[in-house]
């Protein structure tokens, strides 16, 4: 068994990000996260405002709703699985956040918060670039500056996290490190000298749960490894299917283009054959002409042997 809970799972992610006790934990990964841009002193956790978007198993998605001194609202969300129209699905996401904060009445100036997604994949999108980190924000396309500090989304495909822990040089890096390994970690690095990490690392350890969390840690990480197990399912399938038909398909088009590269070669071993056939016809003409005229010229069957080159036998053949 793990000495430490798996991030992945709901219960583990929140665990760790979603209740009061480890409020400083949140503060500081979000102060890592935006540094140099914002800095947090608190937060307040709120009930989730936005119902579900679509029906979906909570062991691919979950999320967490707060809001800072400011006044910004924070999701932070955590998830397993790709889907399709996922930007769209963000965009939306952010947007519906800023709707609710509409009020009746024309005294309300759509004074709006800004509203932060967070988000940690743990998976690829296809149609993102490939690199850790995106940052989304309402900037000037010509000169970049910044149009709305209202909106801002931040992407992170932890597969394409690489460093190890020697190589993470800032706290924020640190932080994706733990959050990436964590479940095969026997220690968390840094706890030592880090107050912050040591809180995380008691936090995180599996031995710190209550017998009824051990119990709904134990039914989430089942749930997310049967979830995982079954998308990769698919996605062999999904591969085997491919194969099969690109097979088929290959077959196909090497079947057509052989038979059209047949065709073509035939074409031309059939203009080589007849041009030959027809010279050989032209020059046998020539002789059997030139043979009659000197026959009629009273020519020795001998004298028009040395005359054409041919043999003897040769020029009685041609005589007609």
């Amino acid at each position: 068994m793990a000495k430490f809970i798996n991030p992945f799972t709901d219960i583990g992610f929140k665990r760790i990000f979603g209740q009061e006790i480890s409020k400083p934990l949140i503060i500081d990964f979000l102060n890592s996260l935006m540094e140099g841009e914002e800095h947090i002193e608190d937060i307040t956790f709120l009930d989730k405002e936005q119902p579900a978007l679509y029906e979906d198993d909570r062991s691919l998605i979950y999320d967490i709703y707060c809001r800072t001194e400011r006044g910004h609202n924070i999701i932070v969300e955590m998830q397993n699985k790709s889907q399709p129209y996922f930007k769209n699905r963000s965009i939306y996401y952010v947007s519906e956040a800023i709707a609710r904060q509409g009020e009746r009445g024309s005294s309300w100036q759509y004074a709006i918060d800004a509203v932060y997604l967070v988000a940690f994949l743990n998976f690829s999108p296809i149609d993102f670039d490939k690199k850790f980190r995106t940052d989304v924000t309402l900037t000037d396309k010509e000169t970049h500056k910044m149009f709305s500090d209202k909106v801002r989304m931040t992407f992170m495909q932890l597969p394409l996290f690489a460093k190890e822990a020697d190589n993470c040089d800032n706290d924020f890096d640190k932080w994706i490190y733990v959050l990436k390994n964590m479940e095969t970690l026997t220690r968390l690095p840094w706890a030592a000298k880090s107050s912050v990490f040591q809180r995380l690392e008691q936090i995180a350890d599996v031995a710190s749960l209550t017998k009824r969390e051990r119990m709904k840690y134990d039914e989430g990480l089942r749930k997310y490894r049967d979830t995982l197990s079954v998308l990769e399912g698919a996605k062999q399938d999904g591969l085997a299917e491919g194969r099969a038909l690109g097979h088929a398909m290959g077959h196909a088009e090497g079947l057509a283009e052989g038979r059209a590269e047949g065709r073509q070669e035939g074409l031309a071993e059939g203009r080589q054959e007849g041009l030959a056939e027809g010279r050989a016809e032209g020059a046998n003409s020539e002789k059997q002409d030139t043979v009659n005229r000197l026959l009629a010229a009273g020519t020795s069957i001998d004298v028009i042997a040395i005359a054409t080159g041919l043999s003897k036998e040769e020029v009685e053949k041609l005589i007609k």
